[in-house]
């Protein structure tokens, strides 16, 4: 059925406009004032009463596997990057099996849509079951909770490479409006050459989503056993292909950076992730300097990805000393760039509100106690939304999947078998 939100406002990062209507099925297909609004026959009118409407929000990396990490408690005293991977996310990872992956799936599902992201880039691990998961991720958050996905798993000397290597070549063959995947690769200190070289075998062409230089063990471990950088041996291996995903790239210097400029690539910068691993922040002036695209994920640190944004925007002027560096619009342009990216890798337009783009949009009630205008509405959600983030409704294919704050699944039933997983998730380890 046909629906009609009426008395909205609508910001798209694009244009600000007041007193709105949308009329949208699974696309937007009007977008018009009050003043011309005429109701048709059988369609839903829904009043939002003055919330302000905006396209939903895109997670450009996370690891929906962290799920039951959440009050986790194991032996931690790290004194590097590495240790933080031993002694945390890998011992995670190994006992993680197909029914933990469907329930992170449905978890991080319902998460993600009381903070508005309606799109995610997901890298999985799990060191129990490898085949299979990436579809248990599809239909737990894509064919259930109904969120678009891009995924892979995250293939690593420390797992069986075949079997990641056929998982992300399985999935791949398969997508739609909703789901696509991408060639997953944990990083360069736990890949091999002769496991860099399967993967560029059995590639054919497809991006590759793969953390880089996060921290600079990342880059110690490439030099010392390689004699070259990190970034150098992807070129070598012919695996920089259109679309890709390098995240972090916190270590990467300049002749990385010339490398990675002559690819259509892209870099996914986790600042929350970076300064609570201690690893350092990115260096984006460098990245922009050499036309690199940037977007913006959290590293599976939670579902609100505001916070990204605000941190990445604080912390890039704080790391260059210059308080008119990283603005609204470097802001806008990380933005832009995974809808773009996403939009591309699933046929479909994102991340406007105007006829022809999916019905991807989530709302706020916000009330404004300055003036407000096209001028300075970013401003406004910056500092006034994004700070203290309450998503009222998220719409996803035209479908409300939370309205009025009240998420359409059985949240108690599912988050209570969700603690009996964790549970004994938590035992094995």
């Amino acid at each position: 059925m046909v629906k009609a939100v009426i008395n909205c406002n609508i910001f798209d990062y694009e244009t600000y406009k007041e007193n709105q209507y949308i009329r949208f099925d699974k696309d937007i297909l009007e977008v018009g004032s009050m003043e011309n609004f005429e109701k048709k026959d059988n369609e839903e009118i829904i009043d939002f009463k003055g919330k302000l409407i905006m396209p939903g929000f895109v997670n450009g990396h996370t690891h929906i596997y962290s799920t039951f990490a959440r009050g986790m408690s194991v032996e931690f005293n790290p004194k590097s990057f590495s240790d933080i991977l031993k002694q945390l996310w890998w011992k995670l990872d190994s006992k993680i099996d197909l029914e933990i992956t469907y329930y992170s799936s449905l978890i991080s599902g319902i998460e993600l849509i009381k903070n508005g992201i309606t799109s995610v880039i997901d890298h999985h691990a799990s060191g129990i079951s490898i085949k299979g998961t990436l579809n248990e991720l599809k239909k737990g958050l894509s064919d259930e909770i109904g969120i678009r996905g891009i995924f892979c798993f995250e293939t690593s000397d420390r797992f069986d490479v075949d079997e990641c290597i056929q998982e992300n070549s399985e999935f791949l063959k398969n997508s739609s409006e909703k789901y696509a995947g991408m060639f997953g690769l944990h990083a360069s200190l736990s890949l091999s050459n002769e496991t860099l070289k399967k993967v560029s075998e059995n590639l054919n062409g497809a991006p590759i989503h793969i953390h880089v230089a996060e921290s600079i063990e990342d880059e110690e471990d490439s030099i010392n056993k390689y004699g070259k950088r990190v970034v150098e041996r992807l070129e070598e291996f012919n695996l920089l292909t259109k679309n890709s995903i390098l995240s972090h790239c916190v270590h990467i210097d300049k002749k990385e950076a010339e490398i990675m400029s002559k690819y259509d690539i892209y870099v996914a910068l986790n600042p929350t992730s970076n300064m609570n691993n201690a690893v350092g922040l990115p260096n984006y002036k460098l990245l922009k300097e050499k036309g690199i695209n940037t977007i913006v994920g959290n590293d599976g640190l939670g579902y609100n990805i505001t916070r990204e944004y605000l941190n990445l925007y604080f912390t890039q002027k704080y790391r260059y000393n210059n308080p008119l560096f990283f603005n609204f619009e470097d802001l806008k342009r990380n933005i832009d760039n995974v809808y773009n990216l996403v939009g591309e890798m699933l046929g479909i337009k994102l991340g406007r509100i105007k006829g022809g783009y999916k019905a991807d949009m989530i709302s706020f009630e916000y009330k404004p106690f300055t003036p407000i205008d096209e001028s300075n509405i970013l401003g406004h959600v910056f500092f006034g939304i994004w700070d203290n983030l309450d998503v009222a409704d998220t719409i996803v294919n035209g479908e409300f999947l939370m309205k009025d704050r009240e998420v359409k699944f059985e949240v108690e039933k599912i988050y209570n078998e969700a603690k009996k997983i964790a549970e004994n998730l938590w035992r094995k380890l």
